[in-house]
């Protein structure tokens, strides 16, 4: 099925993406099965892993299993049934009885943020594809996983699919990559400018991120979630001389962060505006077509220093 799947960069030209939706619970003990998805550009490949995980001693019952060996790389594996439950103002909560029930080891394979991480699942449902104005911002439909999900369509039958936020499932599985974040903007200076920087993001930790990183650089800022909002209120009356720079992400609903960079760009009143890329889909197709966009920076989501560098060069005009 993964070879399948179409990586091309025209799918977030045309403001459409792919989703690989899968199930975590088992359809016998429930006849109407929640489906979740995930964008396939963040997808490796998908296995059936019969080898061992090695676990880490004291720390299997949270939402990290262990660890895979795929080809002599050892990757970390997240119960994503577990994730569902977990709450981070509780962390060591055993959260066993939650598990993935599946006799085979069923992952997907995920590269984003430069990191590689297998999420364990029941079963693969199919992939859709879907234009972003039809996906719906929040989880407006059904359970929510503690605002684990940053958006919902419609699977074929009409059934609801919820899409789950993957940048929180890392911050909550890996707690050490924040320490390093925090660690990172320590080191920050404040940038000297009154324009205001727009950010286009929806994901609410990712979200939280950006607004730090503003704040340590002593920015004022606007925050959307998603590339629609951002350009309605872009292009109000008055706005577009007030501002200094905008960060998007790629993956969002309504419309996507290649959107909304091809919109900037063509519009006679914003095309010298800084834009920078902020993703976690950082694979070289999509750094090359914004480049070719003519985006001013493709930040891996979200390094402080290289935002630092790439908003003290965008406001140094």
């Amino acid at each position: 099925m993964i070879a399948d799947i179409d990586k091309t960069t025209s799918l977030h030209l045309n403001n459409q993406a792919q989703f690989l939706c899968f199930t975590l619970e088992d359809p016998q003990a429930d006849n109407d099965v929640q489906l979740y998805a995930m964008n396939v550009f963040k997808i490796r490949e998908i296995i059936y892993y019969d080898g061992e995980i090695t676990e880490t001693a004291g720390e299997n019952e949270g939402i990290v299993l262990g660890y895979l060996t795929v080809r002599g790389e050892s990757i970390p594996l997240v119960d994503m049934r577990r994730w569902l439950y977990f709450n981070p103002t509780n962390p060591k909560r055993n959260l066993c009885e939650f598990s993935t029930k599946n006799p085979k080891t069923l992952v997907i394979l995920c590269n984003f943020s430069q990191c590689t991480v297998g999420l364990k699942i029941l079963g693969v449902k199919r992939i859709i594809q879907r234009s972003w104005d039809s996906i719906i911002v929040g989880s407006e439909y059904g359970f929510d996983g503690n605002n684990k999900i940053t958006a919902t369509t419609k699977f074929d039958d009409g059934s609801v699919v919820q899409i789950m936020d993957v940048e929180r499932m890392v911050s909550d599985a890996f707690p050490s990559l924040e320490a390093t974040h925090e660690l990172e903007l320590e080191h920050l200076k404040p940038i000297g400018s009154e324009r205001v920087i727009l950010l286009a993001e929806d994901s609410k930790p990712a979200q939280k991120s950006l607004q730090t990183i503003m704040e340590k650089l002593g920015l004022r800022y606007f925050t959307f979630p998603n590339g629609k909002a951002l350009l309605e209120y872009l292009y109000s009356p008055g706005v577009v001389k007030t501002v200094g720079a905008v960060i998007t992400d790629l993956e969002m609903p309504l419309i996507s962060g290649f959107e909304v960079l091809k919109h900037i760009r063509e519009t006679e009143s914003t095309k010298n505006l800084p834009v920078i890329v902020n993703s976690s889909m950082s694979n070289d197709s999509n750094i090359e077509k914004a480049q070719s966009l003519q985006a001013n920076a493709f930040i891996t989501k979200s390094r402080p220093a290289e935002i630092e560098d790439a908003l003290r060069e965008a406001l140094q005009g």
